[in-house]
């Protein structure tokens, strides 16, 4: 456990950002590239960020010593979550830090690519379980802590493979339609509570390396995008903390599209 010991209510107001001070917010799957930039961004916003990881302990102290410097405050949690009492756990950790906890981002995933013709079931569930379970048991905690508070925000992170299919990926296109699915059911039952659950689908986002491994892909890619170039952290970042804001006060049950347009290509 890492933590800083910054007050996130003295910062100045964020440029250009939501005014998100006073909020706590959890980003499962910190220490990865997507992960980094999202709790980078509610940082930006004023929000004390714990930083979820399982393996990367080193991404996450990286992370949390770089929102101190910049005069943030955060914490660095590990949990299991294919674990459900690692799930619990992990939320009450986090809603304890500060007393409070007022945004979920569930962005903890994995995406290996396999033909579906080769696929075992136990190749299926080493997608599908990391990907949707744990998203149905953080969701689940947090709801109770944030009922408890009189409301808070959950964004999951899905992808524009959720209505999409590509080939190789039938085991994470089913996984993360299941998560918007799951994100407009949980923002049906959990509304009355005070409780906005949305989900926000990248399209392909920009990594170091990506270019040289899969080159062809990039080009076409930055072809059928009318915006011109690949997403990038900071882009899905700054939708979820749009969704965590009181902008987004009345939105809950949607899914949010972030891919620079690709969504809008004709298919015919």
């Amino acid at each position: 456990m890492t933590a800083t010991p910054s007050d996130p209510t003295r910062r100045p107001a964020p440029t250009g950002l939501p005014d998100l001070r006073g909020q706590v917010a959890l980003v499962t799957g910190a220490a990865g590239v997507l992960g980094r930039g999202i709790a980078l961004r509610f940082a930006a916003a004023g929000a004390a960020v714990v930083a979820h990881y399982r393996t990367g302990a080193e991404a996450a102290r990286e992370l949390v010593a770089e929102i101190a410097a910049d005069g943030g405050s955060a914490l660095a949690l590990r949990a299991d979550l294919s674990v459900e009492e690692e799930c619990h756990r992990l939320v009450a950790e986090a809603a304890g830090w500060r007393g409070r906890l007022t945004a979920l981002v569930n962005n903890a995933g994995v995406q290996p690519t396999q033909e579906l013709a080769a696929m075992s079931l136990a190749d299926w569930r080493a997608v599908t379980d990391p990907n949707v379970h744990s998203v149905f048991a953080c969701t689940q905690a947090a709801a109770a802590v944030m009922r408890a508070a009189g409301g808070g925000s959950v964004t999951h992170i899905a992808s524009i493979e959720a209505d999409r299919p590509a080939p190789r990926h039938a085991h994470y296109c089913a996984s993360k339609a299941a998560v918007v699915m799951h994100a407009r059911a949980a923002a049906l039952e959990y509304g009355p509570d005070g409780i906005r659950v949305n989900s926000v689908s990248p399209g392909l986002i920009g990594r170091p390396g990506l270019a040289e491994d899969w080159p062809e892909g990039v080009r076409r890619w930055q072809a059928a995008a009318p915006a011109g170039r690949l997403g990038t952290p900071q882009d899905v970042g700054d939708a979820c903390v749009f969704l965590a804001s009181p902008m987004a006060s009345w939105i809950t049950g949607h899914d949010l599209v972030v891919d620079g347009g690709v969504s809008a290509r004709p298919t015919w």
